[in-house]
Parts: structure tokens; C-alpha cells; sequence
């Protein structure tokens, strides 16, 4: 196995050297060894040992006990912070997320022991630099496999957003799912319910923006999660589409296309994405052609309820929503004042709407002619072009005797307008403007 010499990597190493030198064990675990073994890079590096928190601390005093009571203590190094976790033994999980008490172990096999998945199972020891396996993680890695430690029902049971992160694993991997722990999943998903918000959330969003997203959502349903999760995805199986404009099939097949799309995206592209056409299910009729009146709009409102269930920062909610109520849009690009055009190119997180028509596009009709008319007057257009400088603000107005209210928006637009479309240039074209369009009643 390569190591790869970085300054995360180097940072956990010298503490597993001073915790050797103290006559402790010390051994890289979890994710990070997984990684190396799979010629990956690690985001972060873990330490496991037989040390207490209490000792960790005496050797690190600038250390930080945020997990302290699950013998988890974060060493602040200058690479990278550090986790080192004691050696431990869980008892009984008595609420589907925590260990009712925690017992320190005295061996690595112990400990590795009550963790979730065997490909997360893995320690390395940097000092030999070794692979300690008590579970199969190599083998499993070969195989392309997730399977958990022990029995998948206890497992899962114990920490119930752990059937999340075998999907989310096999997915990011292209993994296959054990039988016996695809069969737990399915057992214990409504289970999932039970679950935080926040966390659920965190690992629908790994999932989409980790790069396996149709493969993760086809696991997510396939383990009978989808429906308990997000319903509303669910109920887009079976929906057709008219095929003259969808030849690839009903709405889920086209929403797992866009999915399959998606490289690194943001996290509101990507569920701008997923829910783009969240509003068709519930909007479908047949009248001469299958049609989905105001679906945008349904869809933008249902895409709002969903961001609010998933506990998403305000900022987040308000992106998806408008992707979601402005994914139709581009069909009338070239039909639009030019005014209109540059009012849209210049809305905020722009890059991520017109992402989200070419994805669009390629997974239905493929014709992407309004894309690259947009694309391109987005790249030749200057900023100042786009969002220029008002040629009149509502001051001026009052000065010249309007009287302020609703008529406001209305005679700005207009004067912006024409502004955007080149018929006026200057502050004394606006006023020329203003005087014909908008005379003040003579006294």
C-alpha cells in the first residue's frame, strides 16, 4: 500500500509515534485506511489507542473534549486537526444513535469490533507501516462489497442512520450491497424515520454531491429508504411524460438521468435537480396529451416543504426553491425582450439554473439551443451590460414631483428597460424618457 506523504497524514502520524513512545497503542483507523488501501486520498486521519481521553489530554493539553464522553478527543495539530478516539466497547444502544454507556477496550480487534462496516474496519500502522484486518475489509474491498461488522439487524439497529451510509458507501464506490445487509435495510427502513432531520439530510446531500448520485438514489430505493425519506422523489416512478418531448421515459428516469449528470456540484444544484420536477406527480392529467399544469409552480412550493423538512439554511431553501420555479424559462429565451434576457442571466446563482436546463436538456429531447444561446450571451455580454448602473432612482422622481407609491416600480422598470435594450444611454434620455411616458398632470 502507498502512503501518500500530506500534512494531514503527517500530523496524525506523529501523534501515533508519541503515543507509541508513551507505551500506548496507537493505530490510524476507519475511513482513512479504507482510503489508502483503495489508492484514495483521505479528506481526514483518525487515531484509535488504548490511551484515555484523560491521557490524551495530559500530552495534549491544547486538545478539545467535544467527544470526550465517547472517548473522543480532537488533537489541534498545524496540518489538520485530529481525531483520537480510546479504545472502546459500546454497550446497549438504547435510543438508535448512542451507546448507553461506553467501555473501554484494552485491544484494537476490540474496538474495531462495534464499528459499523467491515471497509471501515481497517487500521494501519504507520510505525511497521501495516494493515491490521480483524474483519475481511481487505477482502470485502476486493470483492466490491459493504457489509457490516456482525450481524446487519444489530448494526443497523444501533446507529439507524447507518443503512443511509451503506448506500451512500456502495454508491460513492460502486460497490455491491451485502444480501444480508440489504435484507436488514429493507427490514428496518422505516426505522429511518427516527432519525434527525439533520442528519438525514447530511447524507442525502453526500449522496448527491459525492458523485455516484443515480446510483445512490437506485440503492436508496431499491432498500426501501426513498419512500421513507423523500415520498415525493418516490411518487415519481411511473408518472409518464409526453414522449414527443420525453423519449426517455417517466419522471423518474429522467430525474435519475439529470442525476447521473451531475459533476461536483453544489449542494442546491444538485437538490435543484433532484426536485426540478418534484410538481409533476401531483399535477398530471390526461387531456388530449398528458399535461402538467402549473407543475413549476406546485413543484417550487413543494420543493420549499421539503428543504424545510431537511432543515436547510434559509439562503439554501430559497436557491433550490428558485431553480425549481425557474427551470422553464429557458424555453422562451430567444422569445424574450432583451431586457427580460439580462434581467434572467443576471439573477443570483445563475450558473446553477442554466447547469440545470443543459442537464435537462441532454435527459429528454437533447437540443441544446437555448442552453448555448444563454451560455453565450452570458460570456459576451459585460457585467456592466448585464447590471448597469441606474440611469434614475426613486429620489429623482420626488425631486421632479412624483409622488411616491406603487407607480415607482413601474416607471423604474420602464426606464430600465430601455435602458437594457440600448434606447436610451444617458441620465437626460431617461428624463426625456420619463416626461413621455410618464407626464405629470398640468396645473
Amino acid at each position: 500500500m502507498k502512503v501518500r506523504r500530506d500534512p494531514k497524514l503527517k500530523a496524525a502520524e506523529e501523534i501515533v509515534r508519541r503515543l507509541r513512545s508513551e507505551k500506548f497503542q496507537a493505530y490510524l483507523v476507519g475511513g482513512c485506511v479504507r482510503d489508502l488501501v483503495m489508492g484514495r486520498e483521505p479528506a481526514d486521519y483518525d487515531v484509535a489507542t488504548d490511551a484515555t481521553p484523560e491521557q490524551v489530554l495530559n500530552l495534549y493539553p491544547d486538545s478539545l473534549t467535544v467527544g470526550a464522553q465517547f472517548g473522543v478527543v480532537v488533537v489541534p495539530r498545524e496540518g489538520a486537526d485530529v481525531e483520537v478516539a480510546t479504545f472502546r466497547s459500546d454497550g446497549l444502544y438504547t435510543d438508535g444513535r448512542h451507546p448507553q454507556d461506553v467501555r473501554y477496550a484494552k485491544t484494537p480487534e476490540e474496538d474495531v469490533r462495534r464499528r459499523d462496516f467491515t471497509i471501515n474496519g481497517l487500521l494501519y500502522d504507520p510505525v511497521k507501516e501495516k494493515v491490521l484486518d480483524y474483519v475481511g475489509g481487505q477482502a470485502d474491498i476486493r470483492r466490491r462489497i459493504v457489509r457490516t461488522i456482525g450481524d446487519p439487524l444489530e448494526r443497523f439497529s444501533e446507529d439507524r442512520l447507518r443503512m443511509m451510509r451503506a448506500v451512500r458507501f456502495a454508491a460513492r464506490f460502486e460497490f455491491a450491497l451485502d444480501a444480508a445487509a440489504l435484507a436488514a435495510i429493507r427490514t428496518l427502513a422505516p426505522e429511518i424515520r427516527t432519525v434527525s432531520a439533520e442528519r438525514v439530510r447530511d447524507e442525502i446531500l453526500k449522496i448527491l454531491t459525492e458523485g455516484r448520485a443515480r446510483r445512490g438514489f437506485e440503492l436508496l430505493d431499491q432498500a426501501g429508504l426513498l419512500a421513507q425519506v423523500l415520498p415525493e422523489v418516490k411518487a415519481m416512478q411511473g408518472v409518464e411524460q409526453p414522449p414527443q418531448f420525453h423519449p426517455e421515459g417517466d419522471v423518474w428516469v429522467h430525474t435519475l438521468m439529470m442525476l447521473e449528470g451531475l459533476r461536483a456540484p453544489s449542494r442546491t444544484l444538485a437538490l435543484g435537480v433532484l426536485l426540478h420536477d418534484v410538481g409533476k406527480p401531483p399535477t398530471f392529467t390526461v387531456r388530449e396529451r398528458i399535461r402538467f399544469d402549473n407543475h413549476v409552480e406546485v413543484g417550487a412550493k413543494m420543493a420549499e416543504e421539503i428543504s424545510h423538512r431537511l432543515r436547510l439554511a434559509t439562503r439554501e431553501k430559497e436557491r433550490v426553491a428558485e431553480l425549481v420555479r425557474h427551470h422553464l424559462r429557458f424555453k422562451d429565451f430567444p422569445r424574450m425582450r432583451r431586457s427580460t434576457q439580462l434581467r434572467f442571466l443576471r439573477m443570483e446563482g445563475f450558473a446553477e439554473h442554466l447547469e440545470l436546463h443543459r442537464l435537462d436538456c441532454l435527459a429528454s429531447h437533447g437540443d441544446l439551443t437555448n442552453y448555448e444561446m444563454a451560455r453565450q450571451m452570458l460570456e459576451e455580454t459585460p457585467a456592466q451590460e448585464i447590471k448597469p448602473a441606474p440611469l434614475l432612482r426613486g429620489d429623482d422622481l420626488i425631486e421632479r414631483g412624483y409622488t411616491p407609491g406603487p407607480a415607482f416600480k413601474q416607471i423604474l422598470q420602464t426606464v430600465e428597460d430601455a435602458q437594457l435594450e440600448g434606447r436610451i444611454r444617458t441620465r437626460e434620455d431617461a428624463l426625456r424618457l420619463l416626461e413621455q411616458q410618464f407626464p405629470l398632470p398640468r396645473a
